[in-house]
């Protein structure tokens, strides 16, 4: 290793805005069991597929429409 190195001529990590963070949420098990059977038809993680809807549903500025009984 050396003693110091030149970091003058770098760049900003252009991914830097993409990155995730780790929360704790708790999903109900019929909805992780559902993404997890899409996970294993298309060979994406469970986890990653949650995240693709989660984004596509805030990208799309989607609302949640329900009625209360």
């Amino acid at each position: 290793m050396r003693k110091q190195y030149d970091f003058s001529g770098s760049i900003k990590n252009p991914y830097t805005k993409k990155l995730k963070k780790q929360i704790t949420i708790r999903i109900e098990e019929e909805t992780i069991n559902y993404f997890k059977e899409l996970s294993s038809q298309t060979g994406i993680p469970y986890q990653n597929l949650i995240n693709i809807y989660l984004s596509d549903c805030a990208n799309n500025h989607k609302k949640l429409t329900f009625k209360w009984s």
